[in-house]
């Protein structure tokens, strides 16, 4: 990384730094799609919006297209060795030499959102903001320090409307501090404007405006 804003691979993650050099470290799990176009173009979003994003590749460089297709891939992967991918990705993304020394944030979509918060429960100390989009977990919040955002559609298909009320009323019994933002009209997929059918441009600005103050909010932007 030279600090240039230039992107490129390291190894099995989507890695881009601010025009500036330097800047927070964001995480960014993709979607059972995999680590596609759209996915490092939200890193691209981040690293123009001040922040040193790193996306693994959770499936190994495969892709899905349909939902079809991307049941079968989640189901053809090691949970354990995906969960552990997420683990050293937040450690290296902490020991970047362009990152504060300091906890980073986690920006999670669909299956990403559980993995997101999963890591906020297995590293608290390394996870200061986790922004999870459309996604839930049964995990114990208890360890979570992080602040959390999660943003919730009101149509969602996939995402049952009480098991997301559930992880918030959990969330909050154990006392995190956490935004719900909920989106009436929207479904499941409604960010990700490879969707079509899915996508809400409006509900998708508001929701990535939204994202990157509550990562400023509560990262160390000041290096």
């Amino acid at each position: 990384m030279d600090g240039t804003g230039a992107r490129r691979h390291a190894g099995t993650a989507y890695v881009v730094a601010p025009e500036g050099g330097e800047g927070p470290g964001v995480l960014v799990l993709h979607a059972w799609w995999g680590l596609t176009p759209f996915f490092r173009e939200v890193a691209d979003r981040l690293a123009d919006a001040g922040f040193v994003a790193l996306a693994p590749d959770l499936f190994g460089g495969a892709t899905a297209d349909t939902a079809e297709e991307a049941q079968a891939l989640l189901a053809g992967t090691d949970a354990t060795a995906m969960v552990n991918l997420v683990a050293s990705s937040v450690q290296v993304l902490r020991r970047l030499p362009v990152t504060p020394d300091g906890a980073i944030g986690v920006l999670g979509f669909s299956m990403g959102a559980s993995l997101a918060l999963r890591a906020a429960a297995r590293d608290p100390e390394d996870v200061a903001a986790v922004s999870a989009f459309y996604g839930t977990t049964d995990v114990d919040f208890a360890p979570v320090r992080a602040a959390v955002q999660a943003h919730v559609a009101g149509r969602d298909e996939l995402e049952a409307e009480d098991d997301a009320a559930l992880m918030e009323a959990h969330m909050r019994l154990v006392g995190l501090n956490v935004t719900v933002h909920r989106y009436p009209g929207a479904g499941h997929w409604f960010f990700e404007e490879d969707r079509e059918a899915a996508y809400s441009p409006t509900d998708a600005a508001a929701a990535w405006d939204r994202t990157v103050a509550f990562l400023r909010r509560h990262l160390d932007t000041t290096s």
